[in-house]
Order: C-alpha cells, then sequence, then structure tokens
C-alpha cells in the first residue's frame, strides 16, 4: 500500500527530522568545543613565546643599562665580547628582517654608529620606527612594533652618556607558528567534525529504529490493523523501551475498547431486531383483531370475546416485555440501590410458597433454615428469585422438582435455584444470560436471565450456570464477600 507523504505546510515552520537536529547539535558542540580549546592552546602558546622573547630582551636590557657604561667606552672595550655574542655577526649587512636589531640613538632618536660601523638599513628603520626613545625607555616593558611590515618586540635604555639603545626581537616566527598551529587544529577539528557527524548520525539512526517501529506500527494500526504492537530491541535505551511499553499498552486499551464498542453494536443491533421482533406479534395480533372487528366480521358474541381476550393477553404479554426493557435499561445505567438488610431466607421461602400455589403438583424443597442478612435492595432479590422461579415454571415440566437454597460461607452468601428437568445443551449454556435468547425456541421473553444476571452486577456478585442435558439446570448467586452480612438464629 502507498504512503501518503504529507508535506510542511508553506506557512508553517519546516519540519525537521530529530535525527538530524541530534547530529547538528553534536558537532555544533564538538565545533565550540574545538574553537575553544583551539583559542585557548594558541593563546596560551602564544604568551608563552612572547614570554621568552620578552625575557630575552629585558635581560639584554638590564645589562647595558646597569652597566653605567658609555657608547664610547663600549666600542673600546673588547672585554664587553657578550654584545657581539646577543647581537647576528652579519648584523651591519642590509637585511631587510633580521630576527634581532640592535640599535644606538642620539637624544633626538637618530641612529648612530656602533663598534665603529655605521647604521644599517634595519637599524635606521627601526629608529624611524620607534621615534622618540624616551617613551619606550620609561616602560618596563617590551612594546609591540612594526617595522617595514614586520612585526618586532622592542624595548630600550640608556647609557651613562645619555646615548639610548634599541633592542629588537623580531615575533614574525611566533605568528608563523602560531597561524601554522591554528591551520593545523583546524585541520584536525573539521575530520574530527566530519567523523563525529558519520558516527552521530549511525549511532542515532540505530537508536531511532525503535522509533521507526512505533511509526510503522502506528501507521498500520490507523490503516485498521489493530492487533499490531511495536516490537521489542534489544539494542534500545530506559526512555524508548517505557516508550513502547505505554505504547503498547495504550494500543491494547484502544483494541479492547474498539472490540467492546463493535460487540456492543451488535449487540445493540441484535437487541433491536430482537425486541422489534417480540412486540411485533402481539401487535400483528392485536391489529389483526382490530380489523376484523372494524369490518364486522365479529358478529358472534363468543368470538368478540375470544377475539377480546386474546387482544387483553397480547397487551398484557407486551406490557411485560416493556417492562422488562425498561428494567435492563436501568441497570445499564447502574442505578443507586435502595439497600438495607434483608433476609434472604425468608425471600427463598416466599419464593417457593409462590410456586407451590402457581403448580401444585411440583416437588419444592427449600434449604434455607433461620435468617441470613444482607445489605442489598429488597426489590431486587425478589425479582431475581421470581425470574429463577418464573424460568423453572416456563421451561421444565409441571411434575420436575426444584430445590431452593441459601447458605453463607467465609462472607459470602450463596443462593441456588436447581431442577431435575431437560436441561441445556453446552451451546445453550453459553447464551443463557443474551437477552432475548430463547433456547430451543421456547415461551418467554428470552430477557429473565439477562435481568438476573444484571441485577447480580448491580449487587457487585457473580451468577453462574451448572447444567448438561438430562441433567437439569442449578442457577447460583454468590453476593461478594465485601457485602455486609448478618446472620442470626430463629
Amino acid at each position: 500500500m502507498t504512503r501518503r507523504i504529507r508535506l510542511p505546510h508553506p506557512g508553517r515552520p519546516r519540519v525537521r527530522s530529530l535525527r538530524a537536529q541530534l547530529t547538528l547539535a553534536n558537532v555544533v558542540l564538538l565545533a565550540l568545543g574545538i574553537v575553544a580549546a583551539t583559542a585557548v592552546s594558541v593563546l596560551g602558546m602564544r604568551y608563552y613565546l612572547l614570554d621568552q622573547i620578552d625575557t630575552e630582551l629585558v635581560r639584554t636590557r638590564d645589562s647595558l643599562g646597569g652597566s653605567e657604561l658609555t657608547l664610547r667606552q663600549i666600542d673600546s672595550l673588547s672585554a664587553l665580547r657578550f654584545l657581539r655574542d646577543r647581537v647576528d655577526p652579519e648584523w651591519n649587512q642590509d637585511d631587510d628582517a633580521p630576527d634581532s636589531v640592535f640599535a644606538a640613538v642620539d637624544r633626538e632618536g637618530e641612529p648612530v654608529p656602533v663598534f665603529g660601523f655605521a647604521p644599517s638599513r634595519a637599524q635606521r628603520d627601526l629608529a624611524d620606527a620607534v621615534g622618540d626613545p624616551g617613551a619606550l625607555i620609561r616602560d618596563p616593558e617590551p612594546q609591540d612594533l612594526t617595522v617595514r611590515g614586520n612585526a618586532y618586540r622592542v624595548t630600550a635604555t640608556r647609557l651613562a652618556d645619555g646615548t639610548g639603545v634599541l633592542i629588537a626581537g623580531s615575533t614574525e616566527p611566533l605568528h608563523d607558528g602560531v597561524a601554522k598551529a591554528v591551520r593545523f587544529d583546524l585541520a584536525i577539528g573539521t575530520l574530527l567534525l566530519l567523523v563525529l557527524a558519520c558516527l552521530t548520525m549511525m549511532a542515532v539512526r540505530r537508536r531511532m529504529r525503535p522509533l521507526e517501529d512505533m511509526v510503522e506500527t502506528s501507521s498500520a494500526i490507523a490503516e485498521g490493523d489493530l492487533t499490531r504492537r511495536v516490537p521489542s530491541s534489544c539494542d534500545t535505551s530506559l526512555e524508548v523501551e517505557q516508550l513502547r511499553l505505554a505504547l503498547n499498552s495504550m494500543l491494547q486499551q484502544v483494541e479492547s475498547a474498539y472490540r467492546t464498542r463493535e460487540r456492543s453494536a451488535a449487540q445493540l443491533r441484535r437487541f433491536v431486531a430482537d425486541a422489534s421482533h417480540e412486540l411485533r406479534t402481539p401487535l400483528a395480533a392485536i391489529r389483526g383483531y382490530l380489523q376484523l372487528y372494524e369490518r364486522g366480521m365479529l358478529r358472534d358474541p363468543t368470538e368478540r370475546k375470544r377475539a377480546w381476550d386474546r387482544m387483553t393477553t397480547e397487551s398484557d404479554r407486551m406490557g411485560r416485555l416493556v417492562d422488562e426493557l425498561l428494567v435492563l435499561a436501568r441497570l445499564d445505567q447502574r442505578p443507586e440501590l435502595r439497600k438495607r438488610n434483608v433476609d434472604v431466607c425468608r425471600l427463598a421461602r416466599d419464593a417457593a410458597q409462590d410456586l407451590r400455589v402457581q403448580q401444585p403438583d411440583r416437588p419444592v424443597r427449600v434449604d434455607a433454615e433461620g435468617a441470613v442478612l444482607v445489605h442489598a435492595d429488597e426489590a431486587g432479590l425478589r425479582q431475581i428469585l421470581g425470574n429463577l422461579v418464573g424460568n423453572v415454571r416456563t421451561h421444565t415440566p409441571a411434575d420436575v422438582p426444584v430445590r431452593l437454597g441459601v447458605a453463607r460461607t467465609d462472607g459470602e452468601v450463596r443462593l441456588w435455584v436447581r431442577d431435575e428437568g431437560p436441561g441445556l445443551a453446552p451451546e445453550d449454556a453459553g447464551r443463557v444470560f443474551d437477552r432475548f435468547f430463547r433456547a430451543g425456541g421456547g415461551a418467554g421473553s428470552g430477557l429473565g436471565m439477562a435481568i438476573v444476571q444484571g441485577v447480580v452486577h448491580a449487587h457487585g456478585g457473580e451468577v453462574t450456570v451448572d447444567t448438561a442435558p438430562g441433567k437439569g439446570l442449578t442457577v447460583t448467586v454468590t453476593l461478594p464477600p465485601c457485602t455486609e452480612t448478618f446472620t442470626r438464629a430463629d
């Protein structure tokens, strides 16, 4: 079956898949982490290298400033070879960007010869870039300076004769190293991001498979397959497993509710059909006799009396049927029962006495000595006994023995009516409480046992039947243990 995929409405925000959102979130978090780690490492490396350059410059500056020598003394003293060791032996060559520059300047900031060599191009450029060396001499920390497009760290000191000494160290190697480190970190970070994106996509796909199963199951159920359930997965998380169990439980309830609704609808249709059929028969009989009377075909007084009696009987039958339908309707609405202490033994004896009056030839036995009180609705219990006894009177021969009994065991009150009639087949026994069911198409409306079951359930009890072909029928009514019960002796 082809599935229809609904595209997002143009006016609504675009819906993104959870898989893409999780992957994007992981990649963004890792990217932020890589950027932060790279920034911290680059700043730390730059600080460390700059500190080394500054330490070397400050050491040289302090050595010169603390020596209290003049420029002429420096030129004449060959003992101070440490100065020559600290500068490039080819310092006088016209290199545009040497690693270190050592320049002497006068008070106006102009470069002067050192060691008998004229100022080189790098020294002149350094002096021009510094301008006034006074501010640099007063600053204890080296400063950043750009000389002809090249970055330097520069510091200065003043000799005993007032000559300024500029000492500069190139930071170009540092910047090149930092740039290489940044490019390397970015390359490694990009590779890590790609690997993480792939791994996250595969992991999320595996973790999202149970959710895809839930979507597939929900789609199948929406198409009418109510038996589908979300299968279990060996590789799942606790939350997804809890969601699966909750969804399966909900689907079970939905299926049960749907089946119950279908069964109730079928029962309602059958109930309406049966009720219409039961009411149609007496109505048809009454209508027929009225038509005969209207056409003047009932001239004989005997025929008119017989027709009148027949219509009265059918109207009584229809009235009883309507009354029973009303009772069932009230029971379906779960009415509030008028409970009080009722002697079940007395009700059983009254029902047996009524049966003896109606059928004097029927052997009736009552096992209800003393009194057993229950907290119940007396009218409902009388209706239960009346229907059970009436069922025996209608469906068994007049000479079949009947036995009524009441007993109390472990707080439960049991009331039974037992006959030795023909009994019921297993398929009929399973439908004995169905509305309008009559075994073998016998007499009666088929609502008596349904009313018994409804009244018993309204009391929170249970009713069962025990029967077999040729072994009679026993109907047992059990009131639940929670029912308030009392027992007294006569």
